[in-house]
Formats: structure tokens, sequence, C-alpha cells
């Protein structure tokens, strides 16, 4: 059980670095116009925030499909933007403010960011599955796999 948690933490982990690193560092340099070194600067610093709800937004995301239990590919599509959506935009919320944003910035920035949780909602909750398999484990209400197979 508690080899499953660690596995379970690292890859929750490894995934949302890995997709929002990416992600955001491009975002960052090409569409906010930031400089190499100031977004290495921002990913390290969202690196250690990322470590911190990997594996919330994990738990969060499981539940959020074994309840609502979409059947469809576009009910799937739908709910895991719905879950990326409602868990981080709060998180957003949150960071942009203790950063110092007031009135409008958080009502636009906020705008801004949760049409991007759900545009990258689903390919997020696939980068997460495939993760997830690599390390032995599986999606939403299904038992966990060997490693071996």
């Amino acid at each position: 059980m508690a080899n499953q948690r660690l596995r379970s933490f690292a890859a929750d982990t490894l995934a949302l670095v890995i997709f929002f690193t990416v992600v955001s560092g491009l975002n960052e340099r090409f569409i906010a116009g930031m400089s190499w070194p100031e977004v290495a600067t921002s990913r390290s610093i969202g690196a250690v925030l990322m470590v911190l709800t990997a594996r919330p937004y994990g738990y969060w995301r499981d539940w959020f499909l074994n309840t609502t239990k979409p059947s469809t590919p576009t009910a799937t599509l739908l709910m895991d933007s719905i879950a990326l959506l409602s868990f981080q935009v709060p998180v957003y919320v949150l960071i942009i403010f203790a950063s110092g944003a007031r009135g409008m910035g958080i009502v636009t920035g906020t705008i801004g960011f949760a049409a991007l949780m759900l545009v990258l909602g689903r390919p997020y909750g696939l980068w997460l599955d495939f993760v997830r398999r690599r390390f032995g484990l599986s999606g939403p209400g299904q038992k966990p796999m060997s490693l071996g197979g």
C-alpha cells in the first residue's frame, strides 16, 4: 500500500511538472514575452507549487471522474476539463492575489487561466493516465496494473 502511494505521488508529480513546465514555459516565452531567464525563474517557482498540488489534484480528478462516470469520449473530455478547471483556478486566484493582483487583474487573469484549463483538461488527463501507466498504475475506478504488464 505504501509503495502504491509513493508511486502515485511520483507519477502525479512527474506528470504535472513536465506537462505544465513545458506548456507554461512556452506560454510565458512566446505569449507573455518573458525572457528565457525569466521563464526559468517562473518555472522554478512553479515547480515547487506543482509538487505541492500534483497529488491532491490526482485525488480530486480520480474522485471527480469516478463520481461523474463519463460514458462517452465527449463526456470524458468535458469532465476532464471541468476537473482541471475546478481544482486549478482557485489555486491560481490565490497565487496571483498573493503576488499582488487586485480587482480587474484578478478577474482578467482568472478568465484567461480558466480558458486555458478548459482547453488543457483532456490533454493533461491523457498525459497523466499515460505517466501513471508507466508507473504501473491505472486510471480512476480501475485496479492498479502490475509493473510487468
